[in-house]
């Protein structure tokens, strides 16, 4: 059902609302046959990024909106409603285009934002490593200074869009400073010596790529270093404050759509000669649920508008990341729960809901990071 959504004009209620349009009748048909099928929806991303979803937080001079983080959130979040793959990607690519906006130079910024807010280039964010996940200091990717630039050597692990990305934002070591000797580049996909893993076996999000990405000696130039040389920290914390606010508006979506279907499920399921949503039992599970879905919207939402209005927000990410996370899987578990043998079939998505649910927890920091966070900045 639409979500009555509180947005700061009209120009973002109309963004939002095509965004919705957009996922509902081109992304939700998909989805379910590309996840089985395993089939990379590339075509998808095109059509998000020309509605403008990808350039909504940023700058109109590199082809942006210049709208409010919270706004951009609400349109993620109806994309991962109708397809939680995309929306996903969405995240990742929208997080490797912060980093240009915040730490590139004009010059990088007049070359490549328009393409990557338009949606004609996608980018995948590499950063962790087969020893490196929640510990990201421990890198060991290497980039050796050269003559013309740098070369690349190492191995980056779980990447999403991986075979499919147009560039890869690469964090490889160039000091021996665990915080201070990280550096960020842009690696074009075209270039020498880069290739790729065959894609890993996953439970769920199986139409979104994840693969291993090897450097081969891969040679980039000084103009594709992403801020000063060992900024490389700075900038992957920075991007993922944001962008663990991208997955807990996707859970949110996502959460939103198994109760949609649980809700639906229960009006019309008839058992003791009267539709199951008549009996108090289930009536207080979906409440339940339903509480669960708005406080992981509130959650996101009170932690963007920190964003948006310039203050600290990396406790509130970790909080919404967690919060809504966890409720994408307490609801999709407990909308298997209410369609009942139905539900543990592939004839309704909520089974597919659970499985990428579950991912939710894990990807950008897992939920026992986010308590760390959220921890040390409660007892600084």
């Amino acid at each position: 059902m639409p979500v009555d959504r509180m947005l700061p004009d009209t120009e973002a209620t109309e963004l939002v609302a095509l965004v919705s349009e957009i996922a509902r009748e081109q992304l939700a048909p998909r989805a379910a046959e590309a996840e089985a099928q395993e089939v990379f929806p590339r075509e998808a991303f095109r059509v998000l990024g020309r509605a403008g979803l990808f350039g909504m937080p940023y700058p109109e001079r590199w082809g942006g909106l210049d709208q409010p983080y919270e706004v951009y959130l609400q349109a993620l979040e109806e994309v991962a409603t109708a397809w939680m793959g995309v929306g996903v990607g969405a995240s990742v690519h929208v997080m490797t285009c912060l980093a240009l906006v915040r730490f590139g130079s004009d010059d990088q910024r007049d070359r490549f934002l328009p393409d990557m807010l338009g949606g004609d280039l996608l980018g995948a964010y590499a950063l962790s490593e087969p020893q490196a996940g929640s510990d990201v200091a421990a890198m060991t990717t290497r980039a050796k200074r050269t003559d013309s630039g740098y070369e690349l050597h190492g191995q980056k692990a779980w990447i999403s869009h991986a075979g499919h990305a147009d560039y890869y934002l690469t964090f490889a070591r160039t000091g021996p400073d665990r915080s201070h000797g990280v550096s960020c580049f842009l690696v074009p996909a075209d270039a020498d010596g880069l290739s790729f893993g065959e894609p890993e076996r996953k439970m769920g999000l199986t139409a979104s790529t994840t693969a291993a990405v090897y450097f081969d000696g891969v040679a980039v130039g000084d103009d594709r270093l992403i801020g000063a040389e060992g900024d490389g920290m700075k900038i992957a914390l920075s991007a993922l404050d944001s962008g663990r606010l991208g997955i807990a508006a996707g859970a949110t979506g996502l959460a939103q759509a198994a109760l949609d279907i649980a809700a639906s499920y229960a009006k019309q399921r008839v058992q003791f000669g009267r539709p199951i949503a008549e009996f108090e039992g289930l009536q207080f599970l979906l409440a339940d649920m339903a509480a669960a879905v708005d406080n992981a919207r509130a959650s996101y939402l009170m932690a963007a508008r920190k964003r948006d209005a310039g203050k600290r927000f990396s406790r509130d990410a970790a909080v919404a990341k967690l919060t809504a996370t966890d409720a994408a899987m307490k609801v999709s578990t407990d909308a298997v729960q209410v369609l009942g043998g139905y539900g543990y079939t592939r004839d309704y998505p909520v089974e597919r809901y659970l499985r990428e649910a579950k991912a939710t927890q894990i990807f950008e920091g897992t939920n026992q990071i986010q308590r760390l966070v959220i921890a040390r900045e409660l007892l600084r």
